[in-house]
């Protein structure tokens, strides 16, 4: 099967959109909060205006966090990045009432491509339990091949029909939108990052699997 293209201007375009589409909910929480401490004089309100306008605030900046190290160029200026930033920002977005994170993965100086990939795994998973559960990162150990394992255990755990073929490279239709970028763009990191996808499904459990592929394996031998 032919792997799709995206035109590079495309790619940042929709991605700029995905990056917008997660922040403008908290950004415009924030936006009705202060509108609500500029009308309102009853301090039970304001309180609550306030506490709107704080955790809206903390959200924004946790999405925006976990997308400079997922998306962006954070690090640029180095080839690795800090798999401790990375537990901290993922922890930031997906550690909430109904979702636990467990990070099994050693604090190291890790390619920068693979630490974008386990953060792109890591929300394809959150998606997949929209109900919560836990969401579980492993690597295969600290030096290179590193093997990468991303679970999601929850309720009903499944992954939308489109994913598998998204982070193939194979859309349906040869198009992809911006409900759809994000797991072609993680199949994109997966193959600069010289790793195979593999996605396993189960009862309340998907699993995402990043293993090396025979080149880069023989690169390191």
């Amino acid at each position: 099967m032919t792997v799709f293209a995206l035109d590079a201007l495309d790619l940042a375009a929709l991605l700029c959109s995905r990056v917008c589409h997660d922040v403008i909910s908290p950004v415009g929480a924030i936006v009705n909060g202060l509108e609500v401490l500029e009308d309102e004089k009853d301090p039970e309100m304001r309180g609550f205006a306030l506490d709107l306008i704080k955790k809206s605030a903390e959200t924004a900046s946790a999405r925006l966090q976990f997308c400079r190290l997922a998306f962006g160029a954070a690090g640029s200026a180095g080839a690795s990045i800090d798999t401790g930033d990375a537990e901290n920002v993922a922890r930031g977005l997906l550690a909430d009432q109904r979702t636990t994170l467990e990070w099994r993965t050693a604090r190291i100086l890790m390619p920068k491509n693979k630490v974008k990939l386990i953060l792109n795994l890591c929300l394809i998973a959150a998606a997949a339990i929209p109900r919560g559960g836990v969401i579980t990162v492993a690597t295969s150990g600290s030096e290179e091949p590193i093997r990468i394992s991303v679970t999601a255990k929850g309720t009903n755990a499944k992954l939308a029909s489109h994913i598998p073929q998204l982070l193939a490279g194979t859309p349906e239709q040869n198009s992809v939108d911006a409900h759809g970028i994000q797991a072609f763009y993680t199949g994109l990191v997966a193959k600069a990052a010289n790793m195979s996808l593999n996605i396993a499904m189960a009862s309340e459990l998907v699993t995402l699997e990043a293993a090396p592929t025979p080149a880069a394996v023989e690169a390191v031998a």
